[in-house]
C-alpha cells in the first residue's frame, strides 16, 4: 500500500503546482495504410486480403510556472475494429532535462532497446498458438499499470550517455489461478558516439519481475536482458539486437499457465537512395516452454523469418511499399508446417 501512496503523492503534488489553465497545447499525427496481402502457407491454401489500418495520435503538453513540462498522449487505432491505446503515462520533464513518467510507465530495459532496421509492409505468416518463440528483444521486460520510470538528462555522467530506471507493482487484487505479473523493475542505458563518418548507438537493459499465481508457481519469474547496436553511415543503417530471458503465457478460462525460457536475435539493414528505401531484416527466436510448471521442456520452439521491402516516396507524406516475408517454424523440436511466405503491396499516407 505504501508503494501506491508514494506514486499517487508524487503525481498529485506535481500537478497541484501547475497554474490553472484553460487548455493545454495539443499536437496531432497519424497515418492511413491501405494495401493487399498475399499469403502462401506451407500447409493449407493461398489467401489474399485487404489491409486497411489507420491511427490517430494526440499529444498533450503544458509547462508550469516553475518550468516543469507535463505531457501525455493517446492513440486511436482502427484495424477492422476501433480501439484506443490507454497505456500512456503522465510525463514530467524538469528544467535539467531529466524526466519522470507516472502510471503506465513501462520498463526501462525496454525503453533502451536499440531499434533494428526491418522491412516495411504488413505481410506475415501466423504460427501455432503453442509456439512461444519470442520475436522482440525486450520480451522479458514486463511492467504493470501502477508504475514509474525515471529518465536521466542527456549526457548523464558522460557525453552521449543516458539511462532510465523503473519500478511497477500490481493493483493489490487477490491471486488467481491465472498467472499475472505482480511487480517489476528495470534498468537501461543508451550510449551514442561517432567513429569517423559513422554514428554508433549502443543500448540495452536488464529487467526482472515476480509472477503471482495460486496453485503451482512457475519455476522462474519474468526477466532477462537485451543488448543492441546500430551504425549509421550516410544513407546506410545497420543494426543487430539480442534478447534473452524468461516470460510466461497465461489463459483465463483453462488456467493453462506456460513458462517460457527464450532468446531472440534480430538483424537488419536499410539504405536510402533518392526517393527509394531498401530494407532487409531477419529474426531468429527460440524458446523452451512448458505447461507443467516447474518442469521446463527439453525441446525448442523456433520462429525464423526473413523480410525485405522497397519503399518509394511518391509525394510528401505519401509512400508506396512492396514487401516480402518468409517464415520457418518448429514446435517442441519438430518442424511444423505453420511457416510460409507472404507478399504485401500498399500505400501509406502520414501527417
Amino acid at each position: 500500500m505504501k508503494k501506491e501512496l508514494l506514486i499517487a503523492s508524487a503525481l498529485v503534488t506535481t500537478l497541484g503546482a501547475a497554474s490553472v489553465a484553460q487548455a493545454v497545447t495539443a499536437t496531432m499525427a497519424g497515418s492511413m495504410k491501405v494495401g493487399a496481402e498475399f499469403e502462401s502457407p506451407d500447409s493449407g491454401v493461398d489467401t489474399n486480403n485487404v489491409k486497411d489500418q489507420s491511427n490517430f495520435n494526440i499529444s498533450l503538453s503544458e509547462t508550469t510556472d516553475g518550468g516543469t513540462t507535463i505531457s501525455t498522449s493517446f492513440e486511436i487505432v482502427d484495424e477492422g475494429t476501433v480501439s484506443a491505446d490507454d497505456d500512456n503515462a503522465i510525463k514530467l520533464t524538469f528544467t535539467d532535462g531529466s524526466a519522470l513518467e507516472l502510471l503506465n510507465a513501462g520498463n526501462a530495459a525496454g525503453t533502451h532497446a536499440v531499434a533494428v532496421p526491418g522491412a516495411g509492409g504488413e505481410q506475415g505468416i501466423g504460427g501455432t498458438t503453442t509456439n512461444n518463440a519470442p520475436g522482440d528483444v525486450d520480451f522479458a521486460a514486463g511492467s504493470t499499470a501502477l508504475g514509474a520510470e525515471w529518465h536521466s538528462a542527456a549526457d548523464f555522467l558522460a557525453d552521449g550517455f543516458k539511462m532510465s530506471a523503473s519500478f511497477s507493482t500490481d493493483s493489490g487484487a487477490a491471486k488467481t489461478v491465472t498467472a499475472k505479473l505482480d511487480n517489476s523493475w528495470g534498468v537501461g542505458a543508451t550510449y551514442v558516439t561517432t567513429a569517423g563518418d559513422t554514428t554508433l548507438t549502443i543500448g540495452g537493459g536488464i529487467a526482472n519481475g515476480e509472477i503471482a499465481v495460486t496453485g503451482t508457481q512457475p519455476s522462474s519469474d519474468k526477466g532477462g536482458f537485451n543488448l543492441g547496436i546500430s551504425a549509421v553511415t550516410g544513407d546506410l543503417t545497420i543494426g543487430v539486437g539480442y534478447g534473452d530471458g524468461d516470460t510466461f503465457v497465461s489463459t483465463d478460462a483453462s488456467a493453462s499457465n506456460t513458462e517460457v525460457d527464450g532468446s531472440v536475435l534480430k538483424a537488419g539493414v536499410s539504405y536510402v537512395t533518392g526517393d527509394i528505401t531498401l530494407a532487409l531484416g531477419m529474426t531468429a527466436g527460440e524458446a523452451k516452454d512448458s505447461t507443467t510448471l516447474g518442469t521446463p521442456d527439453t525441446s525448442d520452439d523456433s520462429n525464423d523469418s526473413t523480410s525485405a521491402s522497397v519503399t518509394y516516396a511518391v509525394a510528401s507524406g505519401v509512400s508506396a511499399v512492396l514487401g516480402y516475408t518468409t517464415v520457418d517454424t518448429s514446435n517442441d523440436g519438430t518442424s511444423s508446417t505453420d511457416g510460409g511466405s507472404a507478399w504485401y503491396v500498399g500505400a501509406t499516407m502520414s501527417f
